[in-house]
């Protein structure tokens, strides 16, 4: 699993602000359906519906909220960074502001797990999270992610 093959340019917004975690999930499924096509309704029924089940907030004020969806081919995701952090109900009680969204096709079961590991693996990364909250820009956020996964690799 590549980075780049998971996150592509166009699937990188800086937000302002947002006023809620669900209109937060409306975002992600907005620019999921921009970037690669998803559908807006199903996404974030898919999303709401994964985050009823237990929160995303992984902590230190980074989501990666996921979900399986009918009719898609390969993982994808999309990127959110916002400006003003975001109540997100996260095991850490901090609020958001680094958004990782994923959506895997329905029977993705070792290629969405691999995907989810990647991501996690790199927010984890306080280096990666401080350059990325330091460029404020989509095309900078992406040159981070994808290069961070090189270094890893290193």
């Amino acid at each position: 699993m590549d980075f780049s093959e998971l996150l592509k340019p166009e699937a990188v917004k800086v937000v302002s602000a947002v006023s809620s975690k669900k209109r937060l999930m409306h975002d992600v499924a907005d620019l999921a359906d921009a970037a690669a096509g998803i559908p807006a309704a199903n996404a974030v029924e898919a999303l709401l519906e994964r985050e009823a089940l237990g929160p995303t907030g992984v902590g230190k004020g980074v989501a990666l909220p996921h979900a399986r969806l009918n009719g898609l081919t390969h993982v994808q995701g999309v990127f959110i960074m916002l400006e003003t952090p975001v109540d997100f109900d996260s095991v850490d009680r901090q609020p958001v502001d680094l958004v990782f969204g994923l959506f895997a096709p329905q029977g993705a079961g070792v290629e969405h797990l691999k995907a989810l590991a990647l991501v996690s693996r790199t927010l984890r990364d306080a280096s990666i999270c401080a350059k990325l909250r330091a460029n404020p820009d989509a095309g900078k956020l992406h040159a981070i992610l994808t290069e961070a996964q090189t270094h890893q690799a290193a």
